[in-house]
């Protein structure tokens, strides 16, 4: 009788303090949350303390689970703050929250309600930008400026398709068939699994989850690592603007196995995912499992083309800004810039030049020009890279080093200029993803679009040239999904991103990427004369 008393007093205390615990830890991290947020609000003058949180938004409400996983300052290094990382049992709840709102949103709202709901979100967000840009600051490192560039050009997503939200037109078909009618309806796709990079926090948001709610999807989103704070706030800000709580879930987690529910789950329809293309052939691997709709934005090792006939200038300034903005670490900059040999020197002299005027430092310093690269294994890769190449030959022109006057303990890289490369180095084979700009020479427009095209990524691709007859040429022979003449900036809300070969499939922004929440359906009426 005793054991058997003592075996259910173990269970029963058992239960009871894992209970205890449970809500115990439960209220404490909440309560740490909302102070650390308080004063992260307080030391940076953030006008919407509430817009800083680290919970995650799981079926209508602010929560987490009891585990947490730090958030990086890359200027210093040190912990800015603690996010909630939620488990495969949270993302499963997410899930079917998420399908409970798809079918209560698709069918009860309209284009144009939907469509009104989005320019609240992007009212909202406009108003806020500046806050939104401090905490994108904290967590990612870019300076401010850029970072309220980003907002802005994130909240344009939010803008363009509450436009095109009125807009997905079917189509009447004449039928091969008498007395018969066919039709197609565009109907939303579903639940919609949300990936999301680093490097673009603000902007990869919206360009995913602004169409998929302009069709009438729900979205499950699981945020970086290294940077949650900014979804978190524009969750905020959506939920504010009257968008139904069950249709967007923000789950943040370390847990990779946790993620991988988005791919497998048989609810969820489509996965959208911006990221590496090893991690996106993995995702794409296991979403075939339940033949789920996929937009993949993977990896890319762009070439930036000068050919001889070529503004010089005009180049170089688009060379700063592909190449350098934010700190060289996005899927489209410069990867490799091919110079023709006759112009060589003048574009090197130049272009070292320019770099050599960047001011390396915290992206909330108004003086600071180039900010610290997102985390230690950042910083790793560029010096691989340039210890790589100056083994093999390669002159390094500038840079290459940790400024003296930052946090040495931030995650920091002088902006770096290498001559003399070639394709035998790892900088011309691999992604660098940071402040890199090594410089090729070449002959001919053939020997040109071949480097160009001598990569397994096709992602974008940028070249210079006022002959007219090459312009068309070369547009059409580089094998990318983004081409750049005479420019550095590519991206807007109303162009269709997206790459070819290892580089991904599917295309975000523009009507195309509409098209990418949606399912098309045939409807065919026979008899229509009975």
């Amino acid at each position: 009788m005793c054991i058997y008393l003592s075996i259910y007093l173990s269970i029963y205390l058992s239960i009871y303090l894992s209970i205890y615990l449970s809500i115990y830890l439960s209220i404490y991290l909440s309560i740490y949350l909302s102070v650390f947020s308080l004063l992260i609000c307080e030391l940076y003058q953030l006008s919407r303390p509430d817009l800083f949180r680290g919970e995650a938004f799981i079926d209508g409400k602010w929560v987490q689970n009891g585990k947490t996983f730090p958030v990086y300052e890359p200027s210093t290094g040190e912990v800015l703050g603690d996010v909630a990382s939620m488990s495969r049992s949270d993302f499963v709840t997410g899930i079917k929250s998420a399908d409970v709102g798809f079918r209560e949103y698709s069918s009860t709202t309209t284009a144009h309600y939907r469509a009104a709901l989005l320019k609240k979100w992007y009212d909202l967000i406009i108003s806020n930008k500046d806050d939104i840009a401090t905490i994108l600051v904290l967590e990612n490192g870019k300076t401010f400026s850029e970072a309220v560039g980003e907002v802005v050009y994130a909240a344009s997503f939010v803008s363009w398709f509450a436009e095109e939200a009125t807009r997905a037109y079917g189509d009447v078909i004449p039928s091969s068939m008498p007395n018969t009618t066919v039709f197609t309806l565009k109907q939303p796709v579903g639940v919609c699994g949300i990936i999301t990079p680093w490097n673009f926090p603000a902007a990869m948001i919206t360009r995913k989850i602004a169409p998929a709610l302009a069709v009438g999807c729900s979205v499950v989103i699981k945020p970086p690592s290294e940077t949650p704070y900014t979804a978190a706030a524009l969750v905020k800000l959506a939920i504010e603007a009257g968008i139904p709580p069950r249709v967007i879930q923000l789950i943040p987690t370390k847990d990779r196995d946790a993620a991988t529910e988005l791919c497998t789950n048989p609810i969820v329809k489509k996965i959208s995912f911006t990221g590496s293309t090893k991690v996106g052939i993995f995702l794409s691997k296991l979403a075939m499992g339940t033949m789920k709709k996929v937009s993949m934005e993977l990896g890319g090792n762009a070439p930036f083309i000068v050919f001889d006939d070529a503004d010089i200038d005009l180049a170089v300034q688009a060379a700063m800004v592909c190449k350098f903005r934010c700190s060289g670490q996005t899927c489209v900059c410069a990867n490799r810039i091919l110079v023709h040999k006759k112009l060589l020197p003048e574009f090197t002299k130049k272009l070292i030049a320019e770099v050599s005027k960047l001011k390396v430092g915290f992206g909330l310093d108004k003086t600071t020009t180039q900010g610290p690269l997102v985390n230690r294994g950042g910083v790793d890769k560029v010096n691989q890279h340039i210890e790589d190449a100056v083994s093999k030959g390669a002159k390094l022109e500038l840079g290459g080093i940790i400024p003296k006057d930052v946090n040495q303990n931030g995650f920091f890289i002088a902006p770096t200029i290498l001559t003399g490369v070639t394709k035998d180095m790892l900088v011309a084979n691999d992604e660098t993803f940071g402040p890199l700009a090594p410089v090729f020479g070449f002959d001919s427009e053939d020997e040109a679009v071949s480097l160009a095209n001598d990569t397994e990524f096709g992602l974008a691709g940028y070249f210079f040239s006022k002959d007219v007859n090459r312009i068309l040429r070369v547009a059409s022979r580089l094998e990318c999904g983004l081409v750049g003449v005479n420019t550095g900036k590519i991206s807007a809300a109303e162009s269709p991103f997206g790459g070819v070969k290892e580089s991904g499939v599917g295309r975000e922004g523009s009507k195309y990427g509409l098209a990418e929440y949606y399912i098309i359906k045939a409807v065919t009426i026979g008899n229509t004369n009975a």
